[in-house]
């Protein structure tokens, strides 16, 4: 019984020195090995967001950034003309912006601006970000963002010609 008394008082005393924590974003699983690896072994571009790729490594985004949240849609004329999405290093502790701009509106629209970053819900203000005017290019990463103890959202813009306005889409708040 003593015994029995002992390991509770035991096992009590462990829980009590956990440290609590809070979640963050980019806190939370990885994604799976397998399915992760398949897109950093390459440095194409791609509409999932390879952070090997040419535009992703110029931009600073450390190589083992992997996408958290859903993705976002920049609607124009109702149809998806991009994708908005975020990423997280847990190796560099930063946040990314990202925007995939669909080959269907590149078809049609040759010169447009872009703009993508981390949006801040504690600063009221977008972190990393990065414009791009009269591009034809389709994949774009924000500048390292240091807000991963913060909650955030990806933003991204696209503005044809003529268009007075962009369209624009921001992720789910990640904290």
């Amino acid at each position: 019984m003593r015994a029995r008394s002992v390991l509770v008082v035991a096992a009590a005393s462990a829980c009590v020195l956990l440290p609590a924590s809070s979640a963050f974003a980019g806190t939370g699983p990885a994604p799976a090995p397998g399915k992760h690896s398949l897109t950093t072994r390459s440095t194409a571009p791609s509409e999932s967001g390879n952070p090997m790729s040419v535009k992703a490594q110029a931009a600073g985004v450390c190589s083992d950034a992997y996408q958290i949240g859903a993705t976002a849609y920049i609607n124009r004329g109702g149809v998806h003309a991009a994708s908005v999405k975020q990423f997280y290093s847990p190796k560099c502790k930063a946040n990314y912006g990202y925007v995939w701009v669909w080959q269907s509106f590149r078809d049609k629209i040759k010169d447009y601006d872009v703009s993508t970053g981390v949006y801040s819900y504690s600063r009221d203000e977008v972190v990393g970000q990065d414009w791009w005017n009269a591009t034809n290019s389709q994949e774009f990463w924000s500048l390292p963002a240091d807000t991963v103890k913060e909650c955030t959202a990806a933003i991204g813009t696209l503005r044809a010609p003529g268009d007075p306005v962009p369209g624009q889409a921001t992720t789910a708040k990640r904290c």
